[in-house]
């Protein structure tokens, strides 16, 4: 992994898709070639990208590390500055410094069964996971992948489903709070989703992020189904400013989820998950 700088690359938009209304994605390469051949990450790692004369936001990386030069960032229009970067067209130029936090230990997992859980655009930080362990296959057993959304048209890179449930040993599950049409998944929470997945508890490692809530809700029907709860791993949202655990925005608890996270092992955090205050 490289060690992150503190100053910003500058790189170039190579790629812009527009997922949904308010969702898009930036593919981007770092102009220096030098910073470019330097530069790696793992899955669940963030970059803090960094637009001229607006600001800087934390970002999760869902590119494959097995191509670093291609870093893609799927990012919601939510406010000053999401909507300027949403403005940003191929050939515009911004900053990147990063990569930042402790990703996913995929390493650790090998030779398991993966089970991902995820709401709303939660998926983000670990599509890069789903690619790596498909692109790997043959290092992991049964793949499930569990997606919830509060309706069914919140729900982005729909072709992508249909080509992970097509790959061999993997079982793709979509349930949304509120139904349309055409609506291929479940009607109701995530956590419906456990009733209809085929898993081994004992064998399977969880891989979680999306709203606090859910998390905790779906930990708590792993548990009850035979998880171990060191057996499962979420990521945390926060308000990370500075990325290296100096101005305290992203403070949980004892630990920074900038520096300490954003993965985490469960029994790290479900003491003050979904707490109000933390």
């Amino acid at each position: 992994m490289t060690i992150a700088t503190h100053s910003p690359y500058e790189a170039v938009v190579i790629e812009r898709c527009q997922e949904s209304p308010t969702i898009f994605s930036l593919m981007l390469r770092l102009t220096d070639p030098a910073a470019a051949t330097e530069y790696h990450f793992t899955p669940g790692q963030f970059n803090m990208l960094y637009l001229f004369g607006v600001g800087e936001i934390p970002i999760s990386i869902v590119s494959d590390p097995a191509r670093p030069g291609q870093l893609i960032h799927t990012i919601r229009n939510v406010g000053r500055v999401t909507n300027g970067f949403s403005q940003l067209n191929v050939g515009d130029r911004i900053g990147l410094r990063g990569p930042y936090g402790r990703g996913w230990p995929l390493e650790q997992m090998e030779g398991r069964d993966i089970m991902i859980v995820t709401g709303g655009l939660g998926c983000a930080p670990v599509v890069s996971v789903i690619n790596y362990i498909l692109l790997r296959r043959e290092r992991y057993g049964r793949l499930v992948i569990l997606q919830g959304v509060k309706h069914s048209s919140d729900l982005i890179w729909r072709e992508r489903y249909a080509e992970w449930e097509k790959q061999e040993n993997t079982q793709v599950l979509l349930a949304a709070d509120v139904g349309g049409e055409p609506w291929p998944g479940f009607v109701g929470p995530i956590t419906v989703l456990f009733e209809h997945a085929r898993f081994n508890p004992q064998q399977t490692i969880a891989m979680m992020c999306g709203p606090e809530r859910m998390i905790h809700a779906a930990a708590d029907v792993l548990i009850e189904r035979g998880s171990r709860s060191d057996d499962i791993w979420i990521s945390m949202e926060r308000n990370m400013q500075c990325a290296v655990g100096q101005c305290g925005h992203c403070q949980f608890g004892p630990s920074f989820v900038c520096r300490n996270g954003p993965v985490y092992r469960y029994p790290e955090t479900s003491e003050l998950l979904a707490k109000r205050g933390f």
